[in-house]
């Protein structure tokens, strides 16, 4: 299964029935921005997930901004729009991938490994021109059933564990900035997880906003020993995502995702914190 796949695929296969597309439009700060961008146009057939209320679970002392959902409650979610083993999901946003992604990386982690992403998202869609509607559709119900991949997964007590461990090596996906504790516009403590190396996850993408084709991918991540084992996280777990799937196309075979990332790991007062540079 490809992960990324060209509006051109896509455009030739709007009426096949084992395709369902999900716009994940969603704007941090305005909640309400990405479904009314929905209702107003989308591709079609496609139906809508929010970051906030359908792909993250409810916030608590713990777990970050955007905690993962319960898996029975998304699958159920998933089940009322159609989703089932034979469907191909292709996900979208107008985010740069990123909250595409996220649902991509559920649908992995849940045992569905029939999803990809909407190459250059809906601006590319609309910049090729292609149809665009306003209709909803009608699901057909039908039965998801989840099989958690916790290989996938990081939590906050084994990140805690592999601090500075030679086979384990965390990637911080944010802005170099929010990286080095100069900034922080999210969340209330500045700074890093000690020894995590910076690549923003914007890097992953060409200026267009397409994807980087593999050989760039590994280039990129050269400097990423392809036999350790890689941790990303970025501030609540969602931008991290376009990472994970980058490594993976570059040819990464042990890499998770600490979901809760960096809103997680401060919300426990004993955990270090990290400033400055660590790419070293």
């Amino acid at each position: 299964m490809t992960d990324i796949i060209s509006p051109e695929w896509l455009l030739h296969h709007l009426d096949d029935p084992d395709v369902i597309i999900i716009d994940c439009r969603f704007t941090l700060g305005q909640p309400e921005a990405g479904f009314k961008a929905y209702q107003q146009q989308h591709l079609p057939g496609a139906f809508h997930l929010d970051l906030e209320k359908d792909l993250s679970g409810p916030i608590t002392d713990h777990g970050g901004r955007h905690p993962l959902p319960n898996p029975q409650k998304i699958a159920k979610t998933f089940e009322n729009m159609g989703i089932d083993e034979q469907k191909h999901v292709i996900a979208y946003d107008d985010q740069q991938g990123a909250m595409a992604a996220r649902l991509w990386w559920l649908l992995q982690y849940l045992g569905h490994s029939k999803v990809s992403i909407l190459d250059g998202g809906w601006s590319k869609w609309i910049e090729l021109g292609y149809p665009t509607t306003t209709i909803q559709p009608e699901a057909k119900p039908t039965t998801f059933t989840p099989h958690l991949h916790q290989e996938l997964l990081a939590e906050m007590e084994e990140i805690r564990q592999k601090l500075h461990h030679p086979d384990t090596i965390l990637v911080d996906s944010r802005d170099e900035r929010r990286y080095r504790g100069e900034y922080e516009p999210m969340d209330p403590i500045a700074g890093h997880i000690p020894g995590a190396r910076n690549y923003f996850w914007q890097e992953v993408l060409q200026k267009q906003g397409e994807w980087k084709k593999t050989s760039e991918l590994e280039k990129h991540f050269q400097a990423l020993p392809k036999d350790k084992e890689i941790i990303v996280y970025c501030g609540s777990g969602v931008t991290a995502t376009p990472n994970f799937l980058a490594l993976k196309q570059a040819g990464y075979k042990r890499v998770k995702l600490y979901a809760g990332s960096w809103s997680d790991w401060i919300s426990y007062p004993d955990n270090p914190i990290a400033k400055g540079e660590e790419n070293g």
